[in-house]
């Protein structure tokens, strides 16, 4: 299972309602707390970081959701008088504690067996202008005196090359055994037909099968199924398309070089 991506984690937050209205989340029940804790609300205020004022608002507009008073303030002006809980005031404080304890375990326990998932999430976030995106593992890492080829391996085992400059592989930290993902613009990929020897100056030739054709007016998008479930997408002319006779169910070979493959990590 691959760790929990630190940049992807599980969240929530526990509100409480009362006819439908919405009584109060963490930061209120924290000033109910602090009023117990401080009995004024003043110091009550001062504690959770906000105005008297707004204090004040804030515990009307709970008293007036709950129907009924979760704050009491005895007589003696302002900052003079002492200012409890009611029994409701307090009850409602202890539920929500005891329930949030019980939301961090669930989330620490969700958080826990979804790291595959999360992982996933944050790969489906990525967005990109290149039509192909395949995710790999760096298998070799070839350094030369300014570029360096760097091999990607993919889930259904193929092999992707890809050049940068030796400064770009620093950077991104390239190594054996880095996750790192190959943008690939459709119209840098060329497709051929298995049907004899293909000898090709391309490094990039990765063999699979035609999975649809989006056919257009000048153009078509021819897309090539890989083992492992990438796939790999190809932009051609009608021409081309009659010529190599391509169909779907058919196999095909999708060729790039590896001047035309970018190299991205996941941070």
């Amino acid at each position: 299972m691959n760790p929990i991506d630190p940049a992807i984690e599980v969240h929530g937050a526990i509100w409480f309602q009362a006819g439908g209205r919405q009584l109060g989340g963490r930061d209120r029940i924290a000033l109910l707390a602090a009023v117990a804790e401080h009995g004024s609300i003043t110091a009550a205020a001062r504690a959770v970081g906000l105005s008297y004022k707004a204090a004040w608002d804030a515990i009307d507009a709970m008293n007036n959701s709950a129907g009924e008073p979760l704050v009491s303030r005895a007589a003696g002006g302002k900052g003079g008088g002492g200012t409890s809980l009611t029994a409701r005031g307090e009850q409602l404080v202890r539920t929500y504690l005891a329930l949030e304890a019980e939301h961090r375990a669930f989330v620490s326990r969700l958080s826990a067996t979804m790291g595959d998932d999360l992982h996933l999430m944050r790969k489906l976030m990525i967005r990109t202008s290149a039509r192909n995106k395949l995710f790999g593992r760096v298998s070799a890492v070839r350094a030369g005196a300014v570029n360096d080829e760097i091999v990607l391996t993919l889930a259904g085992g193929q092999q992707v090359a890809a050049t940068v400059t030796h400064e770009s592989a620093e950077t991104l930290g390239l190594a054996p055994g880095v996750e790192a993902f190959a943008l690939v613009k459709a119209s840098s990929v060329l497709l051929g037909v298995p049907d004899g020897p293909m000898r090709l100056s391309a490094r990039n030739q990765l063999p699979g099968t035609v999975a649809r054709i989006v056919p257009g007016a000048v153009n078509a998008e021819v897309v090539l199924a890989l083992d492992g479930g990438h796939t790999v997408a190809a932009i051609v002319t009608q021409a081309g398309l009659a010529d190599l006779g391509l169909r779907e169910g058919e196999p095909a070979v999708a060729i790039f070089k590896a001047s035309s493959v970018i190299l991205g990590v996941l941070e």
